[in-house]
């Protein structure tokens, strides 16, 4: 019997989760769809469908604006993926993807107040994938591309984004960038330090790892390496894509070279992203009083456990231990705030946004193990969507 093991916050119990709970929870999927008008009587089938819904078809068919007022298109996520790189599970294809995307569409329901729908592609040719997302346009009003592989996440995010007039966003890059930010927010809060006096070491080079470095930058970070399975990412390698290339001309400073023992030796932050393992005599090296992010779930890059015998402040992205990092706390606002003033694009500006109102909503309670709120906390929704809100009607995104 595979087990897993959630503490609560409130009573320090132990809650065992067993195989049979989580598949009886998952017959027959996570979603439902329900009406919101009334079909009990022959005059509301009537209003709600033929002949009454005719009426409503030709005016949308003579003026196309009205399709936002009088059908659910306009506020409804499209959670879109082609199932190559699921959690930590890899490329396990569109259908074994699907159960992911229902959740994660339950998600945006639960804490965004938005409809969201899964559509997983039985394909990885980027052609397709925006193909497909351009013929559907009018079934959705925006598009949270989910667990597609690097480097073609990065193509296809930007030509999606390109081809569509309504928000895109790639969550395993932006939300994860976000809701760590946050989490960085509180943790040097708490241990007094500034942000712009931070070496930071980043683990992984993939979709999370690029977007972290690419917001931590944006925020002022000055020193961050980045790591790939082959080592530093850094300017004197042949051996990297368009991506990385771009990433080591913005990042390293210092030019290192060589690999995590030579990056952690004396670091202030590790950002583990990258599903590796680190050893403890190396978060040993960091300087004192430091910070440590193992992001990858299920198994992080060090415990949780291990890594407080050297660290101030520790993070992982489980629910089992203390500092959450989940992007539940990040994408349902995103959406939300962004289509409440109907932006057609999510841009940096709305990203930082979102994470300091995550941070905003901790800041009143900071503690060592708690950085960032709960996932569960109802006020974050709220909170990110009128930031990002504001910062979208600021924002340059025609």
């Amino acid at each position: 019997m595979l087990q897993a093991t959630e503490r609560d916050r409130e009573s320090n119990a132990q809650v065992v989760i067993t195989d049979e709970e989580i598949f009886d929870a998952h017959v027959g999927g996570k979603l439902s769809v329900g009406p919101t008008a009334p079909l009990d009587t022959q005059h509301s089938l009537s209003i709600a469908y033929t002949p009454g819904v005719a009426q409503v078809s030709r005016a949308i068919a003579a003026d196309h604006t009205l399709a936002a007022r009088y059908t659910w298109a306009n506020r409804l996520v499209a959670v879109v993926s082609d199932g190559s790189a699921v959690l930590g599970l890899g490329d396990i294809g569109p259908a074994a993807s699907l159960p992911v995307m229902e959740g994660k569409c339950a998600l945006f329901k639960e804490y965004g107040g938005l409809n969201a729908i899964p559509i997983v592609l039985d394909t990885k040719d980027p052609d397709e994938i925006v193909e497909t997302l351009v013929r559907l346009r009018p079934t959705f009003g925006a598009v949270n591309l989910e667990d597609i592989s690097a480097p073609r996440c990065f193509e296809i995010e930007r030509r999606v984004i390109e081809a569509l007039d309504c928000p895109v966003m790639h969550d395993d890059q932006h939300g994860t960038a976000v809701v760590a930010l946050a989490a960085l927010m509180g943790a040097t809060k708490v241990i007094g330090r500034d942000m712009s006096s931070l070496r930071v070491v980043v683990s992984g080079a993939g979709a999370a790892g690029v977007a972290c470095a690419k917001l931590l930058l944006a925020m002022g970070v000055p020193d961050i390496t980045v790591l790939d399975s082959r080592g530093i990412v850094h300017t004197g390698r042949d051996d990297m894509n368009s991506v990385k290339m771009d990433l080591a001309r913005r990042t390293n400073p210092d030019r290192r070279t060589g690999g995590l023992v030579e990056a952690l030796d004396g670091a202030d932050v590790f950002l583990g992203v990258s599903g590796g393992v680190v050893p403890e005599e190396l978060i040993a090296t960091m300087a004192p009083g430091g910070i440590v992010f193992a992001l990858s779930n299920p198994d992080p890059e060090i415990h949780p456990e291990v890594a407080a015998r050297h660290a101030a402040v520790v993070a992982t992205g489980r629910s089992d231990f203390p500092n959450q990092i989940n992007n539940v706390l990040a994408f349902p606002g995103i959406f939300r705030g962004a289509l409440d003033v109907g932006a057609r694009r999510i841009t940096e500006k709305m990203m930082v946004a979102a994470a300091e109102a995550i941070y905003s909503v901790a800041s009143d309670d900071l503690a060592i193990d708690r950085i960032v709120p709960s996932p569960l906390d109802r006020r974050v929704g709220v909170a990110v969507a009128r930031a990002v809100a504001l910062a979208a009607e600021s924002s340059d995104w025609e």
